[in-house]
């Protein structure tokens, strides 16, 4: 049975948010998520709250619908049969967990930002996304009689990083208590966040740095910009980035460019080393820019992570 990789140092915080998500309340990407809902393939439709249809646009919602229930993303291609059995048999496992679990299917050929942000190597690719990183969980078909013990072990993760929600209305008690009502954003991120979901990033990030000038301690906005910045600049990544870094070690666009990979997959000290070995061996401007890629990273990892302190030590060095 393949096994749950242990949780990074420092929790599963960070790395694979790709969108500005940090104050949007719970229960409103819910809600978002379930009504992007729709049935795939000729499998039965399920319960709407469980099994949702995303593609890029929609990816970020269900990143932050993982702080509250365990996301299981399916990468597929609908010409491939092993594909369309996966995802028959991935319905049946997550619609039994009664709404522990849901299950997001990606069709690859249509959202390569998905595919790149977990930079999967064969399709269909199964991950797991808890609190907002990634877990990969197996590539190929995996039996259905192993998945539900599989699936055991990731809403155990979960519950050790303090997800252990539901989806609203699937297998709750009737006459349960109502929902709290999510407190009013501030005005300027309601505007951000309807920029971010007609995939206006420029006018989001503009809204953000708003924010951020007549409240420098708005760490929410602060962490929102850097998602949003890192968003935009993943959807203009060349394909052949990594190729390039790897025969010009020391430029600095593309170690800037495979860093956003890795931040965007979840490998966040691959892409702090990265950018800090380039940054000692860079001057002037270049040093600026870089300082700043990885300020951004701090902001999205966030400041209590171990990586972020120790990244920190190290260029407070290469600096001093």
């Amino acid at each position: 049975m393949p096994a749950v990789p242990a949780p990074p140092p420092g929790g599963l915080r960070g790395a694979i948010d790709l969108a500005p998500l940090v104050a949007r309340q719970t229960q409103q990407a819910q809600q978002a998520v379930r009504a992007q809902a729709a049935p795939a393939g000729d499998a039965p439709a399920g319960d709407p709250g469980v099994v949702v249809e995303i593609g890029d646009a929609e990816f970020p919602r269900v990143v932050e619908l993982s702080r509250t229930v365990p996301v299981v993303v399916a990468l597929v291609a609908t010409w491939s049969t092993p594909s369309q059995e996966l995802v028959a048999s991935l319905r049946r496992v997550v619609e039994a967990a009664a709404g522990r679990l849901v299950l997001a299917i990606v069709d690859s050929d249509a959202n390569p930002q998905v595919v790149q942000a977990f930079q999967a190597q064969s399709i269909p690719t199964v991950v797991a996304v808890i609190a907002g990183s990634p877990v990969p969980l197996f590539a190929g078909v995996l039996p259905e009689d192993r998945m539900a013990p599989l699936f055991e072990q990731v809403l155990e993760l979960a519950a050790q990083n303090g997800v252990t929600g539901t989806v609203p209305g699937v297998g709750a008690e009737d006459g349960g208590a109502p929902e709290p009502e999510p407190e009013p954003r501030p005005p300027l991120h309601q505007e951000a966040y309807a920029a971010i979901d007609r995939q206006d990033y420029a006018e989001a990030a503009r809204l953000f740095r708003t924010a951020i000038a007549q409240d420098p301690r708005d760490a929410a906005a602060v962490a929102a910009l850097a998602q949003v910045e890192l968003l935009d600049r993943l959807r203009t990544l060349p394909d052949d980035a990594r190729a390039a870094a790897a025969a010009s070690p020391k430029d600095v666009a593309a170690a800037l460019a495979v860093a956003d990979l890795d931040i965007a997959g979840g490998h966040v000290d691959d892409a702090f080393d990265r950018l800090l070995d380039v940054f000692a061996a860079a001057s002037g401007d270049d040093r600026t820019t870089i300082r700043t890629r990885l300020l951004d990273y701090f902001a999205l990892t966030g400041p209590d992570d171990p990586r972020v302190a120790a990244a920190r030590r190290r260029l407070a060095m290469l600096l001093y």
